[in-house]
C-alpha cells in the first residue's frame, strides 16, 4: 500500500498529503512508526565507549520521522475534523502512545547516556546544544527515568490508564456539547441577534436537519457571546444552563468519574516521581518552578478581583432596578446588562461594532498587515495548496528579503466535527538538523454565515485571530538547530506570552484604522468610537479576571490534592474550593467548570491554567515597551530576533531579559486588570 506518511511530503514546505490521506492509512502509519523509533533508540544505546553530543542526542532528535508525520496530521484532524473513525482509533492509539514515549523516556540506557552527557559537559558546545542536552535530561528525570523497576512498571500502567481517560474526557465533552445545543424554535425568539447571527443559527439548524429551526451551539467556556444580545431572558438562561451542565448530567457523557480518577493516578503518579503533588511535578520545568509560587500570585489578585466583580455587579443590579425589572441578576444576565452599562457609560456597545470587523478585512488589512508592518513579512494565499477541509485556507510567508519563511492554514468556522475553543498546531516545525520548513495552523470557532454573505466578527473573535496569530508567529519565526525545541516548544507558562503580546496590535492606532472598516460603505470605525473603546480597558475586568483566576485556582485545587486524598462529589468539591479563595461568586460563574474543563483534563494545561494570567505578567510589560519605542520595524526585529526567533532554545526568562533588559515588572499588568 502506497502510504503517504512513509515519507516526506513532495508538497511545497512539506505540506501533508491531506488529499492523499485515507482512513486505512493511519494504523499501518502507527505501527510502523512506533517500530522505527523504538529501532533508532536501541541503535543509539548499543553505541559503545563514552557518549557524545553527536552519537547520542543528535541521533535521539533526528528518530521518529514517521511518527512525527502520522501524529501531527492525526491529532490535528481528531480535533479539528473528527469522525467516528478518528475518534475510535484515537482511544485506541492514546495509550499506545503514552507506552511508546514511556519506553523511550524511561529506557534506563538511554537516561545512562544522557546523564553522563549532563554531568560531563563539553566546552565545544554551543548554546543551544547544552541547553537541549539539559533538557533531555531535566524531562526524562520527571518522567521516572531514574525509578527503580517495580516504580517503572507502575508509572507505565498510570500513564498508558491517563492517556485512554483524558481521551474519554475529550471525546464526551465534544459529545455533550453537540447535544446541548440550544434548540429555538422561531425567529422571534433571538430578538437582538443580527441578521446575520440569526441566519448563522438557521445554517446551523439545517446542517443537523432541523427544518425550520435555529440552533445554538456552545462554545468551549461557560456562557455564549450571544448573550449579551438576546433580549429573551428565558432564552439566555437556557444558554447558561446548558453551558455550565456539560459533563455532569448523570449521561452517557457524564465526565465526572472521569475526573476523579485522572485526579487520583496523576497524584499516584507525582507520588512515584518523588513530588507531593500533581502541580509540583509540572512546575518543575516551568518558569514558575513552584506551585506555592503560583498561589502566591494567584492569591494576591483574586481578593481585588472578587470586590471589583461584587461592586460591578451592583452596579449592574442597578441598571436592571432603573429599567423596571423585578429580578435579582443573574449569571445569564451579566454579559446582556454589561454591554449596556458599556453603552451608557461609555457609548460603546460591542456587538454594534460586529460591521466593522468583516472577517476577510480583519484577516487581511489587520492580522497580516500589522505583521508586515512590525516584522516584514507578507502573505499569500496559495489556492493550489489544500488542507483537510473545504474551509481551511492556506497561505505562503515570506521575509521582507523574499526569502521563505514557512506555511500559515487557517481553518476559521465552528463545525459539529470540531472541539470548541481556538488554538495553534504545528505541522511542521523548522530545524537545521532535519533540514525541516515550517508549517503552522489556527483554528476558531466563528459561526459561518449562509453562502454569499460576509463573516463578520465579534470584538471579542477579532482578537482572539490575534491572539492565535501571535501562537503562528512563535512557530514561524522560531529559527533552531534541534526538533526538540522548534517553534513554541517552551514552558506551558511562558508559550501564551506571544499570543498575548500580538493582540495589541488589534486597537494600535494605525493599525486598527486600516481594517476595522464597515462592511457596507468601507468608511473606517470613528476615531472617537476607538478612543471610547480604549477607554473601557479597565471595564468589566473585575467580572473577567474573577472568572479567570477562579478557573486556575480551581485547577491547582485539584492538582495539589496529596495521594490518596479521595473527593466523593465534584460539584462540590468546587463549590468549597471557589469559597475558600473567595470566588465563589453567583453571578460570576467559573470561565471552566471542572466538567467541561478541556484545557486540564485532556488539553495539556493540567496544573498550569495559570499560565495565562503568569504570562500576562511579560506581556502587559512588553506592551508598555512598545508604547515606549513605537511599532516600528526596528522594534519589531528587536522581538523577533531576542524574543519569538529563538523558540525553546535557551532559557525563557533569560530570553526575555535578553529583549527587554531587565525582569518584568507586575505594575503593568495590575494597572490593565484595574488592580491596583
Amino acid at each position: 500500500m502506497q502510504n503517504p506518511f512513509f515519507e516526506p511530503s513532495s508538497l511545497p514546505y512539506q505540506l501533508p498529503p491531506f488529499a492523499d490521506v485515507r482512513d486505512e492509512h493511519y494504523r499501518p502509519a502507527f505501527d510502523a512508526g512506533f517500530a522505527q523509533q523504538l529501532e533508532e533508540i536501541a541503535a543509539i544505546t548499543a553505541q559503545p565507549g563514552t557518549p557524545t553530543f553527536d552519537d547520542t542526542i543528535a541521533p535521539l532528535e533526528a528518530s521518529g520521522a514517521i511518527l512525527g508525520r502520522v501524529g501531527h496530521v492525526f491529532f490535528a484532524l481528531s480535533s479539528s475534523d473528527t469522525t467516528p473513525f478518528l475518534d475510535e482509533l484515537e482511544a485506541e492509539i492514546a495509550p499506545r502512545w503514552a507506552a511508546h514515549s514511556d519506553a523511550i523516556e524511561l529506557d534506563p540506557a538511554l537516561y545512562a547516556r544522557i546523564a553522563h552527557l549532563h554531568e560531563h559537559p563539553d566546552a565545544s558546545w554551543t548554546p543551544e546544544q547544552s541547553w537541549v542536552v539539559e533538557q533531555w535530561h531535566l524531562r526524562m528525570t520527571l518522567a521516572g527515568a531514574a525509578l527503580d523497576e517495580a516504580s517503572t512498571t507502575r508509572l507505565k500502567a498510570l500513564n498508558q490508564r491517563l492517556a485512554t481517560l483524558t481521551t474519554t474526557f475529550d471525546q464526551q465533552l465534544q459529545a455533550d456539547t453537540n447535544d446541548l445545543a440550544v434548540v429555538v424554535d422561531t425567529a422571534e425568539e433571538l430578538d437582538g441577534l443580527s441578521a446575520g447571527d440569526i441566519a448563522s443559527a438557521a445554517q446551523a439548524a439545517a446542517d443537523r436537519g432541523l427544518d425550520d429551526k435555529h440552533l445554538i451551539t456552545l462554545p468551549l467556556f461557560s456562557g455564549h457571546p450571544w448573550l449579551s444580545q438576546l433580549t429573551n431572558r428565558a432564552l439566555r438562561q437556557r444558554v447558561m444552563e446548558a453551558s455550565l451542565a456539560r459533563g455532569t448530567r448523570g449521561n452517557a457523557h457524564d465526565n465526572r468519574a472521569v475526573i476523579l480518577e485522572i485526579v487520583a493516578l496523576r497524584a499516584e503518579r507525582a507520588a512515584l516521581l518523588g513530588f507531593p503533588t500533581h502541580a509540583h511535578v509540572v512546575t518543575a520545568d516551568a518558569t514558575a518552578k513552584t506551585p506555592e509560587a503560583v498561589d502566591a500570585m494567584l492569591s494576591r489578585l483574586a481578593p481585588a478581583a472578587a470586590r471589583n466583580a461584587q461592586a460591578e455587579a451592583a452596579d449592574l443590579q442597578a441598571l436592571v432596578d432603573e429599567a423596571g425589572e423585578d429580578y435579582a441578576l443573574a449569571s445569564w444576565d451579566w454579559a446582556f446588562w454589561t454591554e449596556r452599562l458599556r453603552t451608557a457609560r461609555y457609548d460603546v456597545d460591542t456587538q454594534a461594532l460586529k460591521p466593522y470587523f468583516p472577517a476577510e478585512r480583519v484577516l487581511q488589512d489587520g492580522v497580516f498587515a500589522a505583521a508586515t508592518q512590525i516584522y516584514g513579512v507578507t502573505f499569500a494565499e496559495r489556492d493550489d495548496l489544500h488542507g483537510y477541509h473545504p474551509d481551511v485556507r492556506v497561505f505562503e510567508v515570506h521575509d521582507a528579503d523574499g526569502s521563505e519563511v514557512g506555511l500559515y492554514l487557517l481553518d476559521l468556522y465552528t463545525r459539529d466535527s470540531k472541539r470548541g475553543g481556538a488554538w495553534m498546531n504545528p505541522l511542521i516545525s523548522q530545524n537545521r538538523l532535519l533540514d525541516q520548513p515550517t508549517v503552522v495552523m489556527n483554528n476558531l470557532n466563528v459561526p459561518k454565515p449562509p453562502a454569499g454573505s460576509p463573516t463578520l466578527l465579534t470584538f471579542d473573535e477579532t482578537n482572539t485571530l490575534f491572539h492565535e496569530f501571535g501562537h503562528a508567529l512563535h512557530g514561524l519565526f522560531a529559527i533552531v538547530g534541534y526538533p526538540s525545541v522548534a517553534g513554541t516548544n517552551v514552558p506551558r507558562d511562558f508559550v501564551e506570552f506571544p499570543s498575548q503580546v500580538n493582540e495589541m496590535w488589534m486597537l494600535w492606532p494605525g493599525i486598527v484604522e486600516q481594517y476595522a472598516r464597515h462592511v457596507e460603505t468601507g468608511e473606517p470605525i470613528p476615531a472617537d468610537v476607538l478612543e471610547r473603546i480604549r477607554a473601557t480597558e479597565t471595564f468589566d475586568q473585575g467580572h473577567a479576571t474573577s472568572e479567570y483566576l477562579a478557573a486556575a485556582l480551581l485547577d491547582q485545587a485539584w492538582h495539589t490534592l496529596a495521594p490518596g486524598e479521595s473527593v466523593d462529589d465534584v460539584a462540590a468539591f468546587e463549590r468549597a474550593a471557589l469559597e475558600r479563595v473567595g470566588l465563589l461568586l453567583d453571578t460570576v460563574p467559573t470561565r471552566y467548570s471542572s466538567g467541561y474543563f478541556q484545557h486540564v483534563f485532556s488539553g495539556g494545561y493540567s496544573a498550569a491554567y495559570y499560565s495565562y494570567i503568569w504570562s500576562e505578567v511579560l506581556d502587559a510589560d512588553t506592551v508598555q515597551w512598545f508604547q515606549e519605542h513605537g511599532a516600528t520595524r526596528e522594534s519589531g526585529q528587536r522581538f523577533r530576533e531576542r524574543l519569538l526567533g529563538v523558540g525553546g532554545s535557551k532559557d525563557p526568562l533569560e530570553a526575555y531579559r535578553d529583549f527587554r533588559g531587565r525582569d518584568a515588572d507586575l505594575a503593568p499588568l495590575l494597572t490593565r486588570r484595574g488592580l491596583e
